[in-house]
């Protein structure tokens, strides 16, 4: 009929609303294929949950940020407009939290500290 609509939208929206990758759909930077695929190839578990990569892709996601801001703060305080390996060095050991979680890390290019 001429004044009637018709529901639900054209269906290339609907498909380019499909097509999206998890990762824009969870609308994070990293992505979450690659993720879920080292997850399998590393044989953690036998069985893997479809939100599984999507939570650790996020995870992975909001720690570089924390460090590169924290990263961010010492270079600048320390007058520099680059981020050094030593500035995140600095950030991880001065933040009690990123500290504790990366006791047993090295970070490439930085001298361990004189004790």
């Amino acid at each position: 009929m001429p004044g009637q609509r018709r529901q639900g939208g054209s269906s290339r929206r609907r498909r380019q609303r499909l097509n999206r990758s998890s990762t824009a759909r969870a609308e994070l930077s990293f992505s979450v294929s690659h993720v879920e695929r080292l997850l399998r190839e590393g044989h953690y578990s036998q069985r893997l949950s479809s939100s599984a990569p999507v939570f650790l892709a996020a995870i992975i996601q909001y720690l570089t940020a924390k460090i590169l801001e924290l990263a961010g703060n010492e270079a600048q305080n320390r007058g520099q407009r680059r981020i050094t390996p030593e500035f995140l060095d600095m950030a991880v050991h001065n933040n009690a939290l990123l500290s504790e979680f990366f006791w047993s890390t090295t970070i490439s290019q930085v001298a361990p500290p004189q004790e």
